[in-house]
């Protein structure tokens, strides 16, 4: 696991702005540059509900402003006296005014044109997948992101990362609640789809790595955990950490695909068909990245195991919680 230096006090005067600060990734991102001794400035459009953040730090260290993405003129502001900028906004689902094409694409290029006013350094968070040509609306809208960032910030650090795994996490964690509920668990496309699951926090490192200038300005690195798994290799480990025995059912992407058409639209719903269409493509870190050395390798720092984090917060959904055994 990645170790980031604490310190006993502010040792620096350096503010860094950070949208989407809120999120799951970005309570790691705070964390990790209040720890640093950096002072934060989390920008999210409901200041009221990030508070939580504030004990983060020292007293006055992280301060949450309010901004909204869509709005420049907020962006600007939030912007304001930054000696860095750290964008971590984004949605895996659209969901009225938060498209993807407002997140990822507009409010990307205000984020970006505000840093390059400022004359600040950017960290943007993108994903594995981001592909002009992806089948998924996600994915199209990433690569656009990334594209009006290097056209305002040529040197910006871009970090793509496969799924990410942890505490707060909506993969693993979702589907072990949805484990307690039903006997089958569906595996879309027959769970052959191969994903790098990253653990948050060591996201969260490469960011402030980056933040430290020990990153390789202009560059765009994918970052991914130490393995590689099917999705139903995924749900197999994510069941025997939980205790229990479920059905894992094939689910053809057709199928998949229709019921999503006929569901999406309900709150709460499960699946979209963006969705679908992002389990069509393999998540993994690509092999020009690999040979390039825009991966963690590049930044020095080893990613960690699934195994060493996925027990210290599955047990939850275990049948007697912490004081279930669970075979090795």
């Amino acid at each position: 696991m990645s170790d980031v230096t604490v310190t006993d006090r502010p040792v620096n005067e350096s503010l860094v702005t950070v949208f989407g600060g809120s999120g799951f990734l970005g309570r790691h991102v705070v964390r990790a540059l209040a720890m640093r001794g950096y002072r934060v400035r989390v920008a999210v459009r409901r200041p009221e509900l990030a508070g939580f953040l504030q004990p983060l730090g020292f007293v006055g260290q992280v301060q949450v402003s309010q901004a909204n993405v869509r709005y420049p003129e907020s962006v600007a502001r939030a912007v304001d006296g930054a000696e860095a900028v750290v964008n971590l906004v984004g949605v895996l689902a659209e969901g009225g005014r938060q498209s993807f094409d407002a997140l990822h694409v507009f409010g990307a290029r205000a984020i970006a044109a505000a840093t390059a006013a400022q004359g600040a350094p950017l960290v943007h968070i993108s994903a594995i997948g981001a592909d002009p040509g992806s089948p998924s609306g996600y994915g199209r809208s990433k690569a656009e992101g990334e594209a009006a960032v290097r056209a305002a910030v040529p040197d910006a650090v871009i970090f793509r990362p496969s799924i990410m795994f942890g505490p707060e996490d909506t993969f693993f964690n979702r589907f072990a609640a949805m484990a307690r509920l039903s006997p089958v668990l569906p595996l879309i496309g027959g769970g052959a789809t191969r994903f790098q699951p990253v653990f948050v926090g060591d996201v969260a490192v490469a960011v402030l790595k980056a933040v430290d200038g020990k990153a390789q300005a202009g560059a765009t690195y994918e970052l991914g955990g130490p393995e590689v798994r099917t999705f139903r290799e995924l749900m197999e480990l994510m069941l025997h950490e939980i205790g229990a025995k479920r059905i894992l059912m094939d689910l053809p992407f057709g199928l998949a695909d229709l019921i999503a058409r006929l569901t999406q639209w309900a709150p709460g719903a499960p699946l979209t068909t963006d969705q679908v269409a992002m389990l069509r493509v393999d998540n993994v870190v690509s092999e020009a990245a690999r040979a390039e050395g825009r991966t963690f390798a590049g930044l020095e720092l080893s990613p960690t195991a699934l195994a060493a984090v996925l027990p210290t917060y599955l047990w939850r959904f275990r049948k007697a919680g912490q004081f279930t055994r669970v075979e090795t």
